[in-house]
């Protein structure tokens, strides 16, 4: 092999590797696209499941946010729903599907919130994660941390119409 031969593969080569990581890339994209779509989904059920009545067990709140964003000194956090009546506030993670590190990412949320958030510093704080699926393994773990567990049960579907029903 002469060395233009040599050249010209080699250029080649590279070629072929950044077609291969430009594909690579739209498929991580579209991947993880997924997974925040089935975040939003998770998210928006379980604040409509609970925006009419705003519960962890048998602690009721006034009101009900979403997508709580701070940011204080060295600490930055996002909280998916936060709850919160006259001396309590309920802090919920959501995700599609619960793992480990999810409980450790609640941990440090719990910790940091009063820091973030210290006109609530003599508030109550209850922590929840909430999820469409929990293995049996982590849903004990988050009941031993002193979390709330929430989970889809029973009849979940709401039905909306229109003035114009179409009858046939």
């Amino acid at each position: 092999m002469t060395d233009d031969e040599l050249k010209a593969l080699v250029a080649s080569l590279a070629i072929a590797q950044q077609e291969t990581d430009r594909k690579l890339e739209k498929v991580s994209d579209l991947l993880g696209g997924i997974g925040k779509n089935q975040g939003d989904v998770a998210e928006e059920f379980f604040f409509n499941s609970l925006v009419d009545d705003a519960h962890l067990g048998a602690i009721h709140f006034d009101d009900i946010a979403t997508n709580m964003k701070k940011h204080r000194g060295q600490i930055q956090e996002e909280y998916d729903l936060v709850m919160t009546n006259g001396d309590a506030i309920g802090i919920v993670e959501v995700k599609y599907k619960v793992h480990e590190d999810d409980l450790n990412k609640l941990d440090r949320k719990m910790r940091n919130f009063k820091a973030l958030f210290p006109v609530y510093e003599n508030y109550k704080l209850y922590g929840a994660i909430a999820s469409f699926h929990i293995n049996d393994d982590a849903k004990k773990d988050a009941l031993e941390r002193g979390f709330f567990v929430l989970q889809r049960k029973g009849e979940v579907v709401q039905t909306d119409c229109g003035e114009h029903l179409m009858v046939l």
